[in-house]
């Protein structure tokens, strides 16, 4: 497998640096191990990471990886050196395995060396050495490198440029290939090539811009016979210009790989032993790594290998790509090796325990069965035992000396003595003890028989037989130790007592065992945590971090984006960039607190902000400033995008961050200081649908009831009063208009209705036949919660007080109308009536009516017209004329608004209708689409969910902090208050947290079927998080953090998840940290 680049890798990487690297600054450096660095690059918008392994590689990565906990010596001075510093320049050392970063316009120079045990190396603009990895010794063909020193360019391949490939050169190559040769064999010294490789490798070493894998390549595309000896190619001038144009073919090839920003890249990979149906070929979309063992790597597909089927070959658009993917994959199934075997040790040392205890307890059993079956074995021998105490006590009781008498009774077993044939030498008479052979109360009759059967074929046979015999008998029989100082029954009641022993010791030791390997495992496990916490994590990809993340933002409950600035730069940065048409800046009149934006929906930049949203954005506003530290609560205000501008008043001067405010603020109430943290998962877009189906349609089929009673009531009175028809009709329509475009109590508008028919309206609750209702129009909308949807009565009641005000409106024009009137449109006094047929004339309006009718008896009708234009007595004529000719517009433009909604509204039940039944059946066949509306409608946000469905492929986790109300929907959440520990342990806190309550037993969900337990792609998202990374987007410095009983949960309880459902909840039973 191919572990270091070689000279055109170094070429093609170079090139692919320079392309992506230059005008990047230097952010950090990391060291991954002590020859493994890890340099951070970084511009607005672009963020790189770059891997070096001295001697082998250098690469971008896509991979995230574990740095040291403290940076090395050497990591210190090149971060003192380098950091922030801008790259200029990356280029190869002439065709040497080198690479030159070049700072600040030479002012720094890093050399990276990738042959021998490598190195890297930082030098000034005169290239004296500053620091390097490793110090190299003075040596053959090596000059000394340490600090202090002047790092040399001139001796490194080709670094005055390349040699003309000429004819001349090539058989300057060759005569040196042969001459080097012929010296090794006069050394006798062997050279390890494989047959016919004498003219390649000897080409590499004089040829030195071209590997020998592509002067390999290129024979073989120009046909050129790579067998050939180098002495045959110098006897032959045709060969040598065959071999020539080789080389020049070579060139060309380096040529090509350079000539683009990127170069293409190619693996060269074989199949895993024991895998079938591997893919014959590969591309970057649909290879399958599982299956696959990287071999070798190319910039250029080699010949050889194309035409070889036992390789895969793995295409890349891009070189460090393909570079990255190969070295990461290897060194991903290194570190998952090693993961695996700590964690095969730590099986198999408890299994070891396990066996050890189990072993033990095996052995108090067959010691209990032993002890029964030498009882019984005494029992069902009495006799004989007693025999043989007998006998052995009569010769102690005779003063025989112990030695003589195991002689007299191995004597007698030697001649079949029955007494002497069952006791078992040596004897233990120091212990009062000698050893039976017994046989056990099932055998003993067939052991009778055949001892009486073989005495009575034994009269002549001989010694030997005997002793078979009796060496069968001993094999089948029990041993038995015997007290000489007790009967048999005495001895068989000591076995009995010895079983009833070892049962009693077997409970014991199984108790204890239960403990023993409790603990065992809990310490095992002990040790494999701390094992694997040395160990580096399987590599995750890093995750490409979305634009908006750089602010302090949030997702509210309503699904609107709420971005705040964490500085004034990002606060004016939000401002120029980011604050359009349509958008809510919220803000708080609090020292430190942010520029808040509330992101309308750029297709409806019109429609208003929910009071839900505009709150939660506030309480952002509030929390991120001084109000957090001092733990009074504040209220935030908020205006629109066109009232918030950058130019300052005549004299004055808006600093960064700072705007003028032109027109109202709306101010909300004081927020509580409640903040929480959280993690949303982003889905692919396949899930998205199910989310998108959800949110659209749930709300709706409320509504949809509503106007179904609605029109099933409209059709069974078909044969009422057309105006009644109407009026329903209408009601029903407003009910969908008013769900679609609900007015915010807390947002004010200008605008009214489509048609414009109520420009008198005012925003106030439905009126009702209660007069409390009357009171609600007066409170302040600023405190109030969302308005309730509109009912039939209210919209009947607006209707019916429009008339009524046009009424009023009539009757004050009157010319009776006197100073005491009310006022047009006011309906709260009663207005004049005029005087009803047969009703008498009140006192003195009949001579008054005659004084008048004799006072203007010889006008007629031209003159008293003339006369009232000459005093403006027509004017209130014309305005009431006015006014009527408006009121029937105003009724012309309500009957045609009337039948737009009508057919609007029939419109709109025939789309339900075919929904419902289209959804029916999609919700019964599991398909989940989006129609081309709602697709239109989709938007990035919505594949960031709290909570993911069933049957979702999550992608990645996000860690978001903000208000808890808004939080509501996600599934890991802790809620956070003002306290006195710092954020960073804090969130390191409830990350443990949360990780630990995965690891207990029932609360993950394998089959990831249960939303309210744990998912195994949750748990591996969740571990892949780092602290440092949830620490930047909390805004507070110092907090208390409520988790719920510990962060743990139970078995199966979901609530383990540092939260669950409610972690915390704000209870004053959460553990203060």
């Amino acid at each position: 497998m191919k572990q270091r680049f070689s000279s055109l890798d170094v070429k093609v990487i170079a090139h692919e640096l320079s392309a992506t690297l230059v005008s990047l600054r230097v952010s950090n450096i990391y060291d991954l191990s002590s020859k493994i660095l890890l340099f951070k690059f970084a511009k607005p918008e672009v963020k790189k990471q770059l891997l070096i392994d001295s001697g082998f590689r250098c690469h971008l990565t896509d991979f995230a990886r574990t740095t040291a906990a403290a940076p090395s010596v050497f990591v210190q001075k090149l971060r003192k050196a380098l950091k922030t510093r801008r790259v200029t320049a990356i280029s190869q050392i002439g065709t040497d395995r080198i690479i030159e970063f070049q700072f600040s316009d030479g002012q720094y120079r890093l050399y990276l060396e990738f042959f021998a045990s490598g190195n890297v190396i930082l030098t000034d603009n005169e290239l004296k050495i500053l620091t390097l990895l490793r110090n190299v010794s003075e040596g053959e063909g090596q000059e000394p490198q340490r600090p202090g020193l002047t790092y040399s360019l001139e001796n490194r391949q080709n670094y005055g440029g390349v040699p003309a490939l000429t004819e001349e050169r090539v058989r300057n190559a060759l005569q040196t290939t042969v001459q080097k040769t012929a010296a090794s064999a006069a050394a006798a010294k062997k050279i390890k090539k494989k047959p016919g490789d004498e003219l390649r490798k000897g080409l590499a070493t004089t040829i030195t811009e071209l590997p020998p894998i592509l002067v390999d390549h290129a024979m073989k595309v120009t046909g050129f016979d790579s067998a050939t000896q180098p002495t045959a190619v110098l006897e032959n001038e045709g060969l040598i210009r065959h071999l020539l144009q080789s080389l020049e073919e070579a060139r060309k090839i380096v040529q090509e790989v350079t000539s683009s920003d990127s170069c293409k890249g190619y693996i060269l990979a074989k199949t895993r032993p024991g895998v079938e149906n591997a893919p014959s070929d590969g591309t970057e979309g649909d290879r399958q790594e599982d299956n696959l063992l990287y071999e070798d790597f190319h910039p250029f597909l080699p010949r050889q290998f194309e035409e070889d089927t036992s390789y895969t070959v793995l295409t890349f658009d891009n070189f460090n790509k393909m570079v990255d993917e190969f070295f990461s994959s290897v060194e991903g199934q290194k570190l998952e090796s090693r993961l695996t075997e700590r964690e095969a040790a730590a099986k198999r040392k408890l299994d070891a325990t396990k066996a050890e205890h189990a072993k033990r307890i095996e052995g108090l059993q067959t010691v209990q069965l032993l002890n029964i079956r030498k009882a019984s074995a005494i029992e069902a021998n009495a006799e004989r035992v007693q025999e043989a105490m007998d006998a052995v006590n009569g010769l102690i009781q005779q003063g025989m000396d112990w030695e003589d008498i195991g002689k007299l009774v191995d004597r007698e077993r030697r001649r079949n003595n029955p007494v002497a044939v069952i006791i078992v030498p040596p004897l233990k008479l120091h212990e009062n003890t000698i050893t039976v052979l017994l046989g056990e109360a099932e055998e003993e009759e067939e052991e009778d028989d055949a001892s009486d059967t073989d005495s009575e074929g034994s009269v002549d046979s001989g010694y030997g037989d005997s002793e078979a015999s009796a060496r069968k008998i001993r094999e089948t029989r029990l041993a038995v130790d015997i007290n000489l100082g007790l009967t048999p029954y005495a001895n068989a009641r000591e076995y009995y007592g010895e079983r009833k022993m070892a049962a009693v010791k077997e409970q014991k030791t199984m108790l204890q065992s239960e403990t023993a390997l409790k603990n065992a495992e809990q310490k095992i496990t002990a040790e494999l945590k701390k094992g694997l916490k040395q160990e580096k994590p399987v590599l995750q990809p890093i995750r490409k971090q979305l634009w908006f993340e750089k602010f302090l933002w949030f997702i509210s409950s309503d699904g609107y984006l709420v971005l705040g600035g964490k500085d004034a730069q990002q606060n004016e940065i939000l401002y120029r960039r980011y604050l359009k048409k349509g958008d809510v800046y919220v803000h708080a009149d609090l020292h430190g607190a942010p520029s808040v934006v509330i992101k309308n929906s750029p297709s409806t930049p019109d429609a208003p902000i929910p009071p839900s949203t505009l709150s939660q954005a506030g309480s952002l506003a509030v929390c991120a400033s001084s109000a957090w530290d001092s733990r009074a609560g504040m209220g935030a205000w908020w205006v629109n995008a066109d009232q918030v501008s950058k130019s300052a008043p005549t004299g004055e001067f808006l600093g960064t961050g700072s705007f003028m405010v032109r027109g109202k603020k709306n101010f909300l109430p004081p927020a509580q200081l409640v903040l929480g943290i959280a993690l949303m998962f982003r889905i692919s877009e396949e899930s998205m649908a199910k989310h998108v189906k959800h949110r659209l349609y749930d709300l709706p089929e409320t509504l949809l009831g509503k106007q179904t009673s609605t029109t099933t009531a409209g059709e069974s009175t078909t044969n009422n009063a057309e105006d009644d028809e109407s009026d329903s009709e209408d009601s029903a329509i407003d009910i969908q208009e008013d769900a679609e475009r609900r007015e915010n109590p807390l947002q004010s508008t200008d605008q009214y209705d489509d048609e414009g028919q109520y420009p008198e309206r005012r925003e106030e609750a439905p009126p009702t036949q209660a007069a409390a209702s009357l009171s609600l129009s007066d409170k302040p909308p600023i405190a109030g919660p969302s308005r309730p949807m509109p009912t039939q009565d209210s919209e009947f009641g607006d209707e019916q007080k429009d008339e009524d005000i046009e009424a009023a409106t009539e009757t004050d024009s009157a010319p009776l109308a006197t100073a005491n009137s009310p006022a047009p449109g006011s309906s709260g006094k009663s207005t004049p009536q005029p005087q009803k047929k047969g009703q008498p004339p009140k006192r003195g309006q009949r001579s008054k009516a005659k004084k008048i009718a004799a006072k203007y008896k010889d006008q007629d009708e031209e003159d008293r017209a003339a006369i009232e234009a000459l005093i403006g007595a027509t004017a209130g004529k014309q305005k009431a004329e006015a006014e009527a000719k408006a009121k029937a517009e105003r009724e012309a433009q309500r009957a045609a608004a009337l039948e737009r909604r009508r057919a609007q509204h029939q419109r709109q039940q025939r789309e339900t209708a075919e929904h419902e039944e289209v959804r029916k059946m999609m919700l019964e066949e599991g398909i989940e689409t989006l129609d081309t509306e709602e697709a239109a409608s989709l938007t990035p946000l919505d594949a960031f969910v709290g909570t993911p469905l069933p049957g979702d492929e999550i992608l990645e986790a996000i860690a978001v902090c903000a208000p808890y109300s808004a939080l509501g929907r996600c599934k890991f959440k802790v809620k956070m208050q003002p306290g006195a520990q710092k954020k960073g342990k804090a969130v390191k806190e409830v990350l443990d947290a949360w990780k630990a309550a995965s690891a207990k037993k029932g609360v993950v969900d394998e089959k990831g079927e249960d939303k309210e337990k744990m998912w195994p792609r949750e748990v591996e998202l969740l571990k892949a998080l780092k602290p440092e990374e949830v620490i930047n987007i909390v805004p507070v410095g110092k907090l208390r953090v409520m988790l719920s009983g510990g962060a743990g949960g139970s078995g199966g309880d979901a609530k383990g998840k540092g939260g669950g459902k409610g972690a915390g909840g704000g209870s004053n039973r959460g553990k203060k940290r």
